[in-house]
């Protein structure tokens, strides 16, 4: 959109403000002029990072700088992440890694570290804070921010503050992130999709609508093929084919999805940006190399992901009463089954012996490539044990807060009892087997 005198413009590197005509910040000397009618009085934005943990990984080791970057497990597990090099080649997360390493057969696989993660992006959530209090996560490494207001606490408009904020986190953090700058969430998340990386867009009240009409109804975020497939088989191709139907058609041929429909297709969205966003499960999952069936070979694997969970859990200081167990067949068939416990779980140890028996009941013979653990129905942790009947499950409570404490100070293999023991010796003995026999790809120092 051309600049004139109602249309003021900002250095995308900087955040001041750049007169019509200069063709360079007067400021910094950069080159990148963010201009819309509407910039200085937008307040509700998305902030979403850059194919975060392939990002992460080459900020940690410059060698990977020009190289595709695939994070995930191994040749059986999935892509958790892929940088943009390696989306070039149609990689993209969820995908199968055999498929992904035969788009791109010279991408270097990184094993990945959720906790180095989980650690950075608490860093960038502080840094969102600093700007608004009203910040709402909706996942590792992106959030809405809502800065209405804030223009006189930080005696910058919204946009500026926004601008900041990305270079702080390139500064500070070594990962760039893309912002979405509009009037309400949907158009938020929908802008920030259109300039990455490093991008900085813009939808206003003037531009949104003419923008949203000739886009294809899957563009709408939560339109899955499915549902898409079933508005294309209705006639409905664009999303101005969705405003030609009046609210009560759509309701009554789509139900509530159809009334979402309506809503978004004209840019609205009422919704706030609500920092109190509850968390509602806490969970790990593994993949593995080759399918299970022994059911002792099963446990092992339990308890790596009760383990993880458990983490996870104390970390965030919640607890859940309601147990789950994940399991995939050697034909991708899902197995989930739950359990309602007494009072709220913490550790690995009152997990793992909340969802071995439903593990035996499952592990009969049959060969799975996959296990997850995980709790829901949060609470503040009130307990260390699941079964008030297990008079040895106190005691272990204990030793696992113990040992918690150690890991902390000495790292995560100070201090190994039982499973664990014999699981950290089993993995030393395979690494001195294979050590000269790992694909060249894949790097398991992630580990």
């Amino acid at each position: 959109m051309p600049d004139s005198i109602e249309t003021p413009a900002l250095c995308q590197d900087c955040g001041a403000i750049l007169s019509l005509n200069s063709p360079f910040c007067g400021v910094c000397g950069g080159t990148r002029r963010l201009s819309h009618p509407e910039l200085m009085t937008l307040s509700i934005a998305h902030v979403d990072c850059d194919a975060f943990y392939a990002s992460v990984e080459k900020r940690d080791d410059p060698s990977l700088r020009d190289k595709p970057v695939i994070v995930g497990g191994g040749r059986r597990g999935v892509v958790s992440a892929a940088c943009y090099h390696a989306r070039v080649y149609g990689v993209h997360s969820a995908m199968p890694m055999f498929k992904a390493l035969k788009l791109c057969p010279d991408a270097v696989v990184v094993r990945g570290s959720m906790d180095k993660y989980a650690f950075e992006g608490r860093r960038i959530r502080m840094l969102m804070t600093e700007l608004t209090p009203l910040v709402e996560p909706l996942s590792i490494d992106e959030a809405f921010l809502d800065l209405s207001g804030t223009q006189r606490l930080h005696g910058r408009s919204p946009a500026q503050s926004l601008i900041r904020l990305q270079t702080r986190i390139l500064d500070e953090v070594g990962v760039t992130v893309s912002v979405g700058l509009s009037y309400n969430k949907f158009l938020a998340k929908t802008a920030s999709d259109l300039d990455k990386p490093n991008g900085f867009a813009v939808l206003g009240r003037d531009d949104a609508q003419a923008f949203l009409a000739k886009q294809p109804v899957s563009f709408i975020y939560g339109i899955g093929p499915a549902f898409a497939s079933r508005l294309q088989a209705a006639g409905l191709q664009t999303i101005a084919d969705v405003r030609k139907w009046d609210d009560k058609r759509l309701a009554e041929k789509f139900g509530d999805h159809g009334l979402r429909l309506a809503r978004l297709s004209r840019g609205e969205d009422f919704r706030r940006v609500n920092p109190r966003h509850e968390r509602k499960s806490i969970s790990a999952e593994t993949t593995f190399s080759d399918d299970i069936s022994d059911l002792e070979a099963l446990k092992d694997k339990l308890w790596q992901v009760c383990l993880k969970t458990a983490d996870r859990s104390k970390a965030k200081d919640m607890a859940g009463s309601v147990v789950t167990l994940k399991l995939k067949t050697a034909n991708f068939k899902s197995i989930t089954r739950r359990r309602t416990l007494d009072q709220p779980i913490q550790l690995a140890d009152a997990l793992f012996h909340a969802l071995e028996p439903l593990l035996e009941s499952e592990a009969k013979g049959r060969s799975y490539r996959l296990i997850g653990a995980g709790i829901s129905a949060l609470s503040p942790p009130i307990g260390d044990t699941a079964d008030l009947l297990d008079a040895k499950a106190a005691k272990r409570g204990k030793a696992e807060r113990a040992s918690d404490i150690a890991r902390a100070k000495f790292g995560a293999d100070a201090i190994l009892t039982g499973r664990g023991l014999r699981l950290a010796k089993a993995r030393e003995d395979k690494g001195k087997s294979e050590a000269t026999s790992l694909p060249g790809k894949i790097r398991d120092d992630q580990l």
